[in-house]
Formats: structure tokens, C-alpha cells, sequence
């Protein structure tokens, strides 16, 4: 009996940590997934309705953008089982419009809020002791900046600092 007393304490301190820290980064994730789901959507729609001339490049863009958000939701995924957790599968809410300008400003400040997500998780993840996962992030990471120059350089704009 004394044995069993010994062992508990030793066993469940960190585990409760470790746990609670596994679980925030499940739930930091499945925010990330939601986004990700959201450009899945917003990419596929915007890249069928946008018109006109000048967006016939950006629209094949758009598409180019919507597998690589797919590849990304799948990586995604893939941690959140890996850690023991449900994905999503609920999206962020998707913005429409008719004016072309206006989706492309949607994607974005979309990217933009998804790069600083994603910087905050490799941290997250580096601080968990997951550093494979921080470098499935950071490649994520670098396809999200590029849609980010992509989508400033078709509106004419500087890229966002994030």
C-alpha cells in the first residue's frame, strides 16, 4: 500500500501538466484547423465567382491556394489526432462579396491573422517538447506567407507586418 501511495503522487503531477498543456494545443490547433477550413471555402467560392479580366491570373491563384489550404487542414488534422484530440469540423466564418477587391482583402487579412496564429504555435510547440510538429507548422508557414505576397502584390498593396 505505502508502494501505491508513493507511486501516485510521482505519476499524476505531470501528467496533469503535461496533459493540460497537450490539450491547450488541441484546442489551439482545431482554431487553426477552423481557419483553415475557412480559406478551404472562401478560396474554392471566390476563385469560381471572381470576374473580370484582370482577375483571370488571380482566380487560377485562388484555386493553386485552395489545395494547398486542403494539404494544410489535412496536416493539421493529423497533429490534432497525433496529441489524442477530435479535429473540427466547424469552419471560421467565410466573408462574401461582389466586389472582387473586397474578397481578395478578406483573404487577406485572413492569412494575415492565420500567419500570426501559426508563429504563436511553433512556439507553442516548441515549448511542448513537439519539435517535429513545429516544423510541420513552419512549412505551413511558409506557404501562408507566400498566399499572403501573392494576395498583397494582386490588390497593389504592402504586405501586412504581422
Amino acid at each position: 500500500m505505502p508502494a501505491q501511495m508513493l507511486e501516485s503522487p510521482k505519476s499524476s503531477a505531470p501528467k496533469t501538466k503535461s496533459n493540460s498543456d497537450r490539450q491547450q494545443l488541441i484546442e489551439a490547433l482545431n482554431e487553426d484547423l477552423s481557419r483553415e477550413y475557412q480559406a478551404i471555402i472562401a478560396y474554392v467560392v471566390y476563385s469560381q465567382v471572381i470576374k473580370g479580366a484582370a482577375y483571370m491570373k488571380v482566380a487560377k491563384e485562388l484555386e493553386q491556394h485552395a489545395t494547398e489550404e486542403l494539404q494544410h487542414a489535412l496536416i493539421i488534422s493529423k497533429q490534432i489526432d497525433y496529441l489524442g484530440g477530435q479535429p473540427t469540423v466547424t469552419p471560421k466564418e467565410v466573408k462574401t462579396s461582389d466586389d472582387p477587391k473586397e474578397m481578395l482583402q478578406f483573404d487577406l487579412d485572413n492569412e494575415t491573422e492565420t500567419i500570426r496564429h501559426y508563429r504563436q504555435r511553433v512556439k507553442q510547440c516548441e515549448a511542448a517538447g513537439e519539435y517535429a510538429m513545429a516544423e510541420h507548422i513552419r512549412q505551413i508557414l511558409v506557404q501562408e506567407q507566400d498566399h499572403q505576397i501573392e494576395l498583397a502584390t494582386a490588390l497593389g498593396k504592402e504586405v501586412p507586418q504581422t
